[in-house]
């Protein structure tokens, strides 16, 4: 690697595409801000490349020696296992540099256009109240231990909301036939959280799954009842439950759907989840990690690393205005 390698958007200006409105002018922000202040950096960025490449090598040389010299000729596992271990720290010491530096890149990035769009970036947390919400309304799992990183909060019109990555696990406990108990940490979520305040209460709860074939049967519980889709295409892909199945048509609306399906393309996740609850719609895709400024390998000044970000905003805005939308049509319960 060498500092003359581009990519084929290195230098090139940012596209803003079919993005809504409010993201007018942030090809501005990302020539005069984003870009300077990204290739302030880039000869950093060259010289972390090239060691981690270079450790790379080196690592992998070390660890091929050691199962060659471990296995073939003094057949010792355990020489093999040691100089491995070597090998793997060389690597992990190579790629110090380039990690922090794309800590580094990711808030040079994604800090300028939270401010632009009045939004705030907490990229560790600590802990994120709203998972307790999401666990009750049955969209993530319990788990024993959790972690969470880059928090996005912010409101769209009168909608405050929150988008966060949380890493959930579940500690688990075996016992051989010796007695002996072993303790391992299972994970039970990965991925992508979202929670929409509305500030108005819905009617009743509505929860929206994947289609799970088989087990479509045993239903969404706490007293909902499987609803009908207006569009038999997105009936194929997810299973929606409901108390209120006048509320839920009204909510579930083949625009909403849309948004749903798009939102696991851009999160770059899947096995999305979604429920209706109080004043609140709580959604959860696994995978996918969003914010990540994209690899260390090409030039920092790679548009689509802000392209990304923004196609991210873009599609949870354009989820809130979908249920607002639907929202606002739904009449009042009855007397």
């Amino acid at each position: 690697m060498s500092d003359k390698d581009q990519s084929p958007d290195a230098g090139a200006p940012l596209s803003l595409g079919d993005l809504p409105p409010e993201f007018a002018g942030f090809d501005r922000i990302y020539e005069q801000e984003i870009r300077p202040s990204l290739m302030a950096r880039e000869a950093e960025r060259v010289a972390a490349a090239q060691k981690a490449i270079q450790t790379r090598w080196i690592g992998g040389a070390i660890i091929a020696a050691g199962v060659g010299i471990g296995f073939a000729l003094l057949k010792l596992p355990v020489v093999a296992i040691i100089v491995g271990i070597i090998g793997f720290g060389v690597i992990g010491w190579g790629n110090m540099g380039i990690s922090r530096l794309a800590g580094e890149a990711k808030a040079l990035i994604v800090e300028p256009i939270a401010r632009q769009l009045d939004l705030t970036f907490t990229p560790a947390p600590g802990t994120c109240e709203s998972i307790y919400r999401h666990k009750d309304v049955g969209v993530v799992p319990g788990w024993d231990r959790s972690k969470f990183e880059d928090l996005v909060t912010g409101k769209r019109g009168a909608v405050d909301f929150e988008l966060f990555e949380a890493h959930l696990e579940e500690k688990r406990t075996t016992t051989d036939s010796k007695g002996r108990t072993q303790t391992t940490w299972v994970t039970v979520f990965q991925g992508q959280c979202l929670r929409l305040d509305f500030h108005k209460t819905f009617y009743g709860r509505t929860l929206v799954t994947r289609d799970m074939g088989f087990f479509n049967r045993f239903g969404g519980g706490n007293g909902m009842q499987r609803a009908t889709l207006e569009d038999p295409t997105f009936e194929k892909i997810f299973e929606v439950y409901t108390t209120d199945q006048v509320e839920g048509r009204y909510l579930l609306t083949p625009d909403l759907m849309q948004k749903l399906v798009d939102l696991e393309e851009v999160f770059r996740g899947g096995k999305l989840k979604a429920a209706f609850d109080g004043g609140e719609m709580l959604i959860t895709v696994q995978g996918g990690n969003l914010f990540e400024p994209g690899s260390m390998f090409k030039p920092l000044d790679s548009a689509d690393r802000v392209q990304e970000l923004l196609k991210d905003f873009a599609a949870v805005f354009g989820l809130i205005d979908a249920v607002t939308a639907g929202r606002s049509k739904m009449p009042p319960p009855a007397a």
